[in-house]
């Protein structure tokens, strides 16, 4: 009861002598405190809106223009050539005013308008640099003069320390690409994977598609890119995730894992603890636009940072036809699964984020809680993990009101979700590669109920105190959740760190108020509902194959030595190790960003190739070691010149996608755009790069290492392949697939994988020093110079 009092600001009783007001202090100065934060939030948000509005300018910028101009006034010029007295005769001022204090109205009024003038000119001449790719072509180690001065000229208008958001304003849109070359990029990757017969027909399609219908389909997507900041980016969220029926667990979700050697603590409750306030730090820092804009490995090329506007407070919504994603400005508590049971773990108290050690003594006061789950509360979870329209029936039926209403607000308004795992998990044992196995799938879906798939990220904490995350993907990519997850890990190990014991650092408000259990009125046929979901999804999960090694024969410290891009050698491994595994190629879908652009997400890398293809029958039928290593190095340069490609907008896959957007709102239809919409991927692949090595010293920590990221196979007959490439000399593998098709395994694709890379280092490690500079400068690969 005391707690209760305690809660309500104040109390009034209606008596006959009068009004009895009795009033709570901590209660008030709670709420004092916690407005005095949301209004300092505001405060903050409508200075970085300032700040970011006049980039690459400076709000003191405007200080020194009106001195400039006022001081250039007094010794009797006039910088404004009349425009200042023009101004001064329209300018609707009190006659009261003297003729002289109008005049400098009118020059502080010219002076704002030569400042705003000089900050568009500026951000359109940033976004006219930004737009030149040409840098990105260029051999590496070798810089043009018209780089290096294209260089020169986007520091200079880049300005000095920029917010996360500065450079959004300035990001070129993304242009789309002709039908001509899109279709003639298009057919060159097929041809390795057809024969004669089918090459010709599908020829015959696109030659059809380009002459008729294709002209007024580009027709209305030059018009969209002309309106909307990115003409791919929102059909790509709808059509590809939301509007997607089927399970998001294991389909469209990914995991993270967490440090490969080292576990932090032992104590779950603690690596708990310290995740979540690490995770709330990034939040701040998100907010503040602390965080700096992420850039081009090497360069001061910015990327676009959209992608982390929706990073917390926000949850997928399931639709009949379609999902939604929701997004809160903010929110003061995380919600916690248990053992059955739903938490709302309030991480502010009066104002203040709540310690390591306080967020840990709350976390230990769920673990604690001996309190039953409420009938059909154990496997809610279940329905984000089955298909999308139970769960948009059920939330409508079973969630529109009363308590049910509130708790589901509750989770889905949570700045994120946190699952207090049972299990144990990690690598350990006697047999590490199967328990990193288990530790995969137990990310990517653990028991399908507990879990919450809909939110924008869940963090899992073992009971080991190992743990992980697993991300809902229709709001943003891997990099901006590995972004996340790096500075989670860099900062709960070498920041907050724990004591002796194990326990985090910091003392304990014992005052604070329990964890708030979350109530629900779950009928029976609900919870039928429920079962059907979770055996559906059980179906899946249990369907999945999964195989993560890490090899440290190499890294790309060797790879380099060969001077052979470290991402190209592995997508040619893949290729080897796929021929060998199946004996035949296939179309491979690699993961490329096009974050160069203003609300961009990713573009396809077709990875087969008629070069790739070429190198890989030469090494199986036993040609030459010399022609091996030139077909090689041709196929190397070809997919790093894809890879630019798609990176600066000349992709394949989602000009294609577009137009058969369009057409299908048109009415309109197209036997070629809709054969290769249903073409499979068999073989597709993602690289997890480490964005910010600054927050890790594998030098003298280098037991501190993630194992990366994974996700489920796209095809029911193909794999998925994540790797990461760690330092010098480690990559780690994260392989998927199904037990259901006969034709693939996990771990034998891994052995292939593992065979592959060894095989084309020691293709590369025996040739001759003379041999390769004489190839590398001598000779042009036909097909290549034939793109070009």
């Amino acid at each position: 009861m005391a707690e209760a009092h305690q809660a309500v600001a104040f109390q009034f009783t209606v008596t006959p002598e009068g009004i009895d007001l009795q009033l709570s202090h901590q209660a008030l100065s709670q709420i004092y405190l916690s407005g005095l934060r949301s209004w300092k939030k505001r405060f903050i948000r409508l200075k970085n809106s300032v700040i970011t509005g006049v980039y690459p300018a400076s709000p003191s910028s405007w200080l020194f223009v009106v001195i400039a101009i006022l001081a250039t006034m007094y010794t009797r010029s006039d910088p404004s050539m009349g425009l200042i007295a023009k101004i001064q005769e329209h300018l609707p001022v009190s006659e009261s005013l003297s003729v002289q204090c109008q005049t400098v109205v009118s020059a502080v009024v010219f002076s704002t308008l030569l400042w705003l003038s000089l900050i568009l000119t500026m951000r359109l001449c940033l976004k006219q640099l930004l737009s030149y790719h040409g840098w990105m072509f260029e051999q590496h180690g070798k810089m043009s003069s018209t780089t290096k001065a294209w260089m020169a000229l986007v520091r200079i208008f880049s300005g000095r320390q920029p917010l996360l958001y500065s450079y959004q304003g300035s990001l070129p849109n993304l242009p789309v690409p002709t039908v001509k070359d899109t279709i003639h990029r298009y057919l060159d990757s097929v041809r390795p994977l057809t024969d004669a017969d089918q090459f010709e027909r599908m020829l015959a399609l696109a030659r059809e598609f380009e002459s008729g219908v294709g002209k007024r389909l580009q027709w209305y997507l030059k018009l969209k890119s002309l309106w909307a900041a990115n003409y791919v980016s929102d059909w790509w969220e709808e059509y590809i995730y939301l509007r997607g029926r089927s399970p998001i667990m294991v389909n469209s979700n990914y995991y993270g894992m967490d440090f490969l050697y080292v576990t932090p603590t032992p104590i779950q409750a603690a690596r708990a603890g310290n995740t979540i306030h690490a995770c709330l730090l990034y939040r701040r820092k998100l907010n503040r636009e602390e965080l700096k804009p992420s850039r081009i490995p090497g360069t001061v090329i910015p990327l676009c940072a959209a992608q982390c506007e929706r990073m917390f407070n926000t949850s997928r919504t399931p639709g009949e036809e379609t999902d939604s994603v929701q997004h809160w400005q903010d929110s003061e508590y995380v919600a916690v699964f248990h053992r059955g049971r739903y938490f709302r773990l309030w991480v502010y108290q009066a104002g203040r984020l709540l310690s390591p050690r306080e967020l840990e003594y709350q976390v230990q006061r769920i673990l604690d809680d001996p309190a039953a789950p409420a009938p059909g509360e154990e496997k809610l979870g279940a329905l984000t993990a089955g298909d999308r329209v139970p769960w948009a029936e059920a939330r409508t039926a079973y969630f529109a009101s009363g308590v049910n209403k509130r708790s589901l607000d509750c989770i889905e308004k949570a700045a994120f979700f946190v699952t207090l795992d049972d299990e144990e998990q990690g690598m350990m044992g006697d047999d590490p590669e199967v328990s990193l196995d288990r530790y995969a799938k137990s990310l990517l879906h653990g028991k399908c109920y507990d879990r919450w798939f809909d939110k924008s990220f869940s963090f899992v904490v073992y009971k080991n105190g190992k743990n992980g995350l697993n991300a809902e993907h229709s709001w943003a990519d891997a990099p901006a959740v590995a972004h996340l997850w790096e500075y989670v890990l860099a900062t709960d190990s070498f920041q907050l760190g724990y004591n002796t014991e194990g326990h985090c650092k910091g003392e304990v408000d014992s005052s604070l108020p329990r964890p708030q259990k979350l109530g629900w009125d779950l009928p029976p046929e609900f919870q039928d509902r429920v079962s059907r979901s979770l055996a559906v999804a059980q179906a899946l999960a249990d369907d999945i194959d999964f195989h993560v090694f890490s090899f440290r024969d190499f890294g790309k410290g060797k790879i380099k030595k060969c001077r052979i891009s470290p991402d190209a050698f592995i997508q040619l491994t893949l290729q080897l190790a796929y021929y060998r595994d199946r004996g035949m190629f296939c179309l491979t879908y690699e993961a490329s960003m096009t974050r160069l652009f203003r609300e961009g997400r990713t573009e396809t890398v077709r990875s087969c190739s008629n070069e790739s293809c070429a190198f890989v029958t030469a090494l199986e039928e036993g040609e030459e070691a010399e022609e091996c290593r030139r077909l090689l190095r041709s196929a190397t340069e070809r997919h790093q010149n894809l890879y630019r490609l798609a990176m600066t907008g000349g992709g394949i896959d989602r000009h294609l996608f577009c137009l058969y957007v369009v057409s299908k709102y048109l009415g309109l239809d197209s036997p070629f755009l809709k054969e290769v919409l249903s073409e499979p991927w068999r073989l597709s692949t993602s690289q997890t790069a480490v964005q910010q090595v600054e927050l890790f010293d594998l030098v003298n920590h280098p037991e501190f290492i993630s194992c990366g990221g994974g996700f489920g196979p796209v095809a029911d007959d193909g794999y998925g392949v994540s790797y990461s490439i760690v330092g010098e000399n480690m990559i780690n593998f994260h392989i998927s697939c199904k037990h259901s098709c006969p034709h693939t395994d996990a771990h034998k694709f891994g052995a292939q994988v593992r065979k592959a890379l060894v095989d084309l280092l020691d293709l590369m490690c025996s040739e001759p020093s003379r041999t390769s500079r004489t190839t590398r400068t001598t000779r042009t690969p036909p097909a290549a110079k034939k793109d070009q």
